[in-house]
């Protein structure tokens, strides 16, 4: 974790270290999901720009078959 490696060298105490640790957790998970989607958004619009995605498979598909009981 690059945050315990440097809260040290600013002379925090350790409660203080233990706070930010557990609220940058949160802020990981934040950052992780903004990750995936932006890698997601990058791949689909290369794959658009080199014509490896065409308009019809860039759409949705809706149509969702009902389970059997």
């Amino acid at each position: 974790m690059v945050l315990a490696a440097t809260i040290p060298s600013f002379n925090i105490p350790v409660a203080g270290i233990l706070l930010l640790m557990g609220i940058d957790h949160f802020l990981d998970m934040g950052r992780s999901a903004i990750n995936v989607l932006g890698n997601g958004i990058a791949t689909a619009m290369l794959s658009k720009n080199e014509g490896l995605l065409t308009d019809e498979e860039a759409q949705p598909d809706w149509e969702v078959e009902k389970a059997e009981a």
